[in-house]
């Protein structure tokens, strides 16, 4: 696996297979950053401005949607998909 860029562009909805992606390897800092700012409690909106890169007043809806299932995916790479990770990446 190559190092994950610090900034990408997001997809309006994140996987949501039970494998690892390429996608998912390329957002890993993304998945980070969700998942730290979340625990933290920051607003979805910020995040959705800042990490997502999707402004939620002019896109309000698409924002909380890209919110929503990239924090999802978050939560399942760090209970479930880092297992993949291990094992080599998406192309294991």
């Amino acid at each position: 696996m190559q190092t994950p860029p610090l900034n990408p562009d997001v997809a309006d909805i994140a996987p949501s297979d039970p494998v690892l992606a390429s996608y998912d390897e390329q957002h890993l800092v993304t998945y980070l950053r969700l998942h730290d700012a979340d625990a933290k409690g920051a607003d979805w909106r910020e995040i959705a401005r800042v990490v997502l890169h999707i402004d939620p007043e002019n896109e309000s809806h698409r924002a909380r949607k890209a919110f929503e299932s990239h924090l999802s995916r978050a939560k399942w790479i760090t209970e479930h998909g880092y297992r993949h990770l291990l094992r080599g990446g998406a192309s294991a």
